[in-house]
């Protein structure tokens, strides 16, 4: 804790289409509470959109302008978005024969006018109330790309929410990339190695667990969505539990016990609270839907502060190994449904 009631945490920020609204609930209502300090942000693709305009609005008017940042951002959202979400929805089901470049041959993406519209990235980068980390996937090397306050571009953004079947990769430097997601939702490693707060905070926006066995083709992709931009993640919490068994159990050499970063996880899950949304409604722009998402992200926020706030700097509130790496088998009555 640095200042009296004040907690400096990291947060990290998964993204997923139109469903980042429930991220901008969870930030909107940290902000509001306020005794929350976030050192570092890291993120990928709508979860970016939200980092980068809380930092802007952070970096201009403390917590009350990063709420209003990220309101007007949403609200532009809405008011371009009806023919964006109609579009890529006439553009789906061609996705599996032809390429972005076939179906959008001038690159049109209405979230670069949006973005222009809602931060000012000289502010980001000028930006030091907040550590920004922002993934994206190289695609010719397969590996993640982090980019800072000071690196963050209209193009980086686009980046990390650059779906490959529905976009053309995005040049950066003469490297191309797709959504961060594949490789970071979120990343974790760079608030682990660039940052002082040893409490990180997971906004999930992707559910982990569903009970029910997808049946219809629709279900099924939805859940090799889920299936997928959780795998990143997921590989990352395994090692950090295997380094805090090592940590806790004292099966470290006393030389190498202080140069690992003891980190406390915790998590404000999307598991039942996104339950019912299908990765269709991902593409949903609708301002009443939005406000809806960013009311649940509130609510799920107000929960987790209620029940955690006093464990944080002392302990994680997550056992990793239990919520996340050995998933509770699916109950026969919901097998089969």
């Amino acid at each position: 804790m640095d200042r009296a009631g004040i907690k400096r945490v990291n947060l990290a920020m998964q993204g997923g289409g139109a469903h980042g609204a429930f991220g901008w609930g969870v930030l909107d209502k940290l902000a509001e509470d306020g005794r929350l300090d976030i050192e570092g942000l890291s993120a990928s693709s709508s979860g970016s959109m939200n980092a980068a305009v809380y930092a802007y609005g952070r970096s201009v008017g403390g917590l009350e302008g990063a709420r209003e940042a990220l309101d007007k951002f949403w609200r532009n959202v809405a008011s371009a978005g009806a023919m964006f979400s109609i579009d890529l929805q006439l553009l789906q089901p061609l996705t599996a024969a032809f390429s972005p470049s076939q179906l959008n041959p001038f690159g049109f993406n209405p979230l670069r006018d949006l973005l222009e519209k809602s931060v000012d990235l000289e502010a980001v980068h000028a930006c030091t109330c907040v550590e920004l980390f922002i993934c994206a996937t190289n695609v010719g090397t397969g590996q993640p790309r982090i980019f800072r306050n000071r690196e963050v571009t209209l193009d980086v953004l686009m980046a990390s929410a650059c779906l490959p079947n529905l976009f053309a990769a995005v040049e950066i430097e003469g490297q191309h990339y797709w959504d961060g997601g594949y490789m970071g939702n979120p990343a974790l490693y760079p608030l682990i190695y660039h940052t002082q707060a040893r409490d990180i905070i997971i906004v999930h926006i992707n559910p982990i667990v569903r009970p029910r066995v997808p049946r219809s083709a629709a279900e099924i992709q939805n859940r090799l969505n889920e299936i997928t931009f959780n795998s990143s993640l997921l590989r990352e919490l395994r090692a950090i539990a295997f380094v805090t068994k090592l940590i806790e159990q004292g099966w470290l050499r006393d030389e190498y016990r202080d140069k690992l970063k003891h980190v406390l996880m915790h998590s404000i899950l999307a598991d039942e609270a996104l339950s019912d949304l299908s990765v269709a409604t991902k593409l949903s722009t609708d301002w009443a839907f939005l406000c809806d998402l960013r009311d649940r992200g509130r609510a799920a926020a107000a929960l987790w502060l209620e029940a955690n706030f006093e464990h944080l700097g002392h302990h994680s509130t997550v056992d990793l190994r239990s919520e996340f790496l050995a998933a509770p088998p699916v109950h026969p009555a919901h097998a089969g449904a």
